[in-house]
């Protein structure tokens, strides 16, 4: 971070060959490193950029020729000691941040952390455009976790996908239990008209009356082999695919989709917590460094010395190994990226089939139906009416209103 260098009771020629700034005695690339920049070249050290020497200098000067006996010297004993110690706290009110610091503290804000995940803040940096505009493409509004209705745990909008997956299975096999229902309904009616039309009911009636019903009764035999017909077609056409759409194997699909994504979520959260170790592990060496730094300032020896070099390459080091871990973060999260839009895209495929299986075995039982009863058609019209007006595209655009989580994709995080 930036610093105020104070001067210190000795300078050497090596201090500046070594790379450490001739007053303070950090490592040049200190001077360097604002902006929250971890590395900086070393050929960009300016010594200039330290403070002057003060009445430090002055005073280390003085104890060098003896001169630190009486009434004034006392008193610059005292002037210069509090000039050593204040402009390290005075430069800053307490609470206040260093520019450097302030600067990362900025760039962090820009952006948001959830759940692992990193988000840019709304408002900040360009505007995200959709993958796939006026579609309502799962691909673009499911990347936020949600709260489950009692709001105690989170969702993740993968799992939202899976499971619109799963209860479109579950209203398949309702809608093939519908129709098994209404074929029992049919044999039942078959079975009940061919009964009645053997009935010796009215037998005796003669002339021309009891040719018309004799006529009546056999109609009911034939309507009979009608209906019986149209429950077989059902069975055939429209139950049995209903039923043998996407069978078992479909469900074990879906767990390899979750658990590749899942596994990728672990990744990504072992690498942000692996970022969030490395970070702690920075600021701690960073304290130690500014602390073994202020010892320094206050009195000199070789130990103080070893000890801040070894402070700093161990700094240096955390450093590293933050860039290092945020890399991996980054490269996890694309990685995730990647896969939720491949696969959310796979599942919306899924979804628009499914719809329009559904719809061309509906519009079957339909078809059916008028073949069977031509008397109900003004009933039936408006059913088939509605399903040639089946939209898959329009339905998702309903469900995704609904059920969306969030259209704001992830971005790379910052340091």
């Amino acid at each position: 971070m930036f610093h105020r260098c104070q001067p210190p009771s000795l300078t050497t020629s090596q201090q500046i060959a070594d790379g450490f700034c001739s007053f303070c005695w950090r490592d040049a690339r200190t001077h360097e490193r604002g902006g929250g920049r971890l590395r900086a070249s070393l050929s960009a050290f300016n010594p200039d950029k330290c403070d002057p020497p003060s009445e430090r200098q002055k005073f280390n000067e003085g104890q060098a020729n003896g001169s630190n006996s009486g009434a004034k010297t006392s008193s610059s004993t005292e002037t210069a000691d509090v000039a050593l110690r204040r402009p390290t706290f005075s430069k800053q009110p307490p609470g206040s941040v260093s520019p450097a610091r302030r600067q990362i503290k900025e760039v962090k804000e820009t952006k948001i952390t959830i759940n692992c995940v990193t988000f840019p803040l709304p408002g900040e940096g360009p505007e995200q455009q959709l993958l796939k505009p006026n579609e309502w493409s799962y691909c673009d509004y499911f990347w936020t976790d949600k709260k489950d209705p009692q709001g105690t745990t989170s969702v993740a909008g993968f799992e939202v996908l899976l499971q619109k997956q799963l209860k479109g299975k579950q209203m398949q096999k309702e809608m093939a239990e519908f129709i098994h229902e209404r074929i029992k309904i049919e044999e039942e009616y078959a079975k009940n008209l061919s009964k009645l039309s053997l009935s010796p009911l009215a037998v005796q009636e003669e002339g021309t009356l009891g040719e018309a019903w004799t006529q009546l009764k056999k109609s009911l035999h034939d309507e009979a082999e009608v209906h019986l017909k149209f429950s077989n077609k059902l069975h055939s056409e429209v139950e049995k695919p209903l039923l043998t759409f996407r069978g078992d194997n479909f469900k074990k699909d879906l767990k390899k989709y979750d658990h590749h994504i899942a596994d990728l979520r672990k990744q990504l959260a072992s690498r942000y917590a692996g970022v969030e170790k490395a970070r702690k592990a920075l600021a701690d060496r960073q304290k130690d460094l500014e602390v073994k730094t202020q010892q320094l300032e206050i009195k000199l020896s070789n130990k103080t010395e070893e000890d801040i070099k070894k402070a700093r390459r161990k700094s240096t080091q955390a450093g590293d190994d933050l860039m290092r871990c945020v890399d991996l973060y980054n490269q996890t999260q694309s990685k995730w990226f990647e896969e939720m839009v491949t696969t959310s895209m796979e599942l919306e495929k899924l979804e628009v089939e499914r719809i329009e299986w559904i719809q061309q075995h509906l519009r079957q039982y339909t078809t059916l139906r008028h073949e069977t009863d031509m008397f109900n058609q003004s009933m039936v019209e408006p059913v088939d009416q509605l399903l040639q007006n089946v939209d898959p595209a329009k339905d998702r655009e309903l469900w995704v209103k609904e059920n969306n989580t969030g259209e704001v994709r992830p971005v790379d995080m910052d340091i």
